[in-house]
């Protein structure tokens, strides 16, 4: 193992770089500004996303990535290649042996442009992993074991939902609803129930403010800002957390729905062990207050988060080469 070893988590709303004996070293949003003028990058990373629903005519803020695939490739690759320089700094001479997470049911043609991305941004050599085997893995569960886990992972863009066992996954369901779709959400229930229009980015706050998927006893408030559809100017509105529970119904109903699909196709075996293991939350959509209480309430299974959500899939990815080759030897 070289002293180059990176685990990427190439998400729709974050890229996350994990550096062998480092940890993760950078964690920037997955946006890239790009200046349709010149044809040029602007800014990537967290500087671009200031400028989300900000600019002028001419730079347009971009995210590569939808739904945990990429939708433009060149502006990827730029990305890539930025975050990796960033992360391993100056002292580069080798190039790095790079694990790159995909969502579980990605096709050959998405995973073949993400491999071909991470060449192209300077790999010496790319493996490509499944999301919810990288997230159980960053979790801390021995995933090489015969017992069953179930893995719940919501990003941005996708929810990964899975059960795997000795290494691989027995089966999954990935789910277009996660994160981003919860922003969605609380923007079409402001513009509909308080005529209130507001951006992205003020949805996003609000999410993680006092979002959740199931009310406890306490209110939690906050004042939204934002245009007053009818009159035009500007508004501010104060909104519960209970409200919010309401705007995301839909969506955490959805993938509940999804976790109670993948138990019923899962081998009765693991099933057992999933029963006595839990259900573990992962991703940036396992911060949602209330989502384990709603999961547990539906499946009856004691669902618990992973310490580190955000990162777990980053992790993951950089130990997973570790451990296979592990794992070999041992068997």
């Amino acid at each position: 193992m070289g002293p180059t070893d990176i685990g990427i988590d190439l998400g729709t709303a974050s890229v996350l770089v994990y550096v062998k004996g480092k940890g993760v070293v950078l964690k920037e949003p997955s946006v890239v500004a790009f200046d349709r003028d010149t044809n040029k990058i602007r800014a990537i990373g967290e500087e671009a996303r200031q400028m989300l629903g900000r600019t002028p005519g001419n730079i347009v803020a971009v995210r590569p990535l939808r739904q945990g695939v990429i939708s433009d490739y060149s502006v990827t690759e730029k990305m890539l290649k930025y975050f990796i320089k960033k992360a391993m700094g100056k002292r580069s001479f080798r190039k790095p042996k790079i694990s790159v997470c995909v969502p579980s049911q990605v096709t050959e043609v998405e995973r073949k442009a993400v491999e071909d991305a991470t060449y192209l941004a300077g790999a010496r050599e790319v493996t490509i992993i499944e999301e919810p085997i990288a997230a159980a893995i960053g979790a801390g569960i021995n995933i090489f074991q015969p017992y069953g886990n179930m893995i719940v992972d919501i990003g941005g863009g996708t929810s990964d939902i899975a059960v795997i066992s000795v290494g691989g996954t027995v089966c999954s369901m990935s789910l277009k609803v996660a994160g981003d779709d919860f922003d969605e959400a609380i923007v079409r229930y402001m513009r509909k129930k308080h005529n209130l229009l507001i951006g992205e980015r003020t949805a996003e706050d609000i999410k993680i403010r006092i979002g959740c998927a199931r009310c406890g006893e306490e209110i939690l408030t906050m004042d939204v800002k934002g245009r007053n559809l009818v009159t035009g100017l500007p508004k501010t509105v104060t909104v519960t957390n209970e409200e919010i529970a309401e705007a995301l119904r839909e969506a955490t109903g959805q993938i509940v729905e999804a976790v109670h699909n993948v138990l019923e196709m899962t081998p009765p075996e693991l099933t057992a062990d999933i029963a006595d293991r839990g259900i573990v939350l992962t991703g940036g959509g396992a911060l949602l207050r209330g989502l384990e209480e709603l999961i547990e309430e539906r499946t009856g299974i004691n669902t618990l988060t992973a310490e580190e959500p955000l990162t777990a899939v980053a992790i993951g990815a950089g130990l997973y080469v570790e451990q296979a080759t592990g794992s070999k030897k041992e068997a």
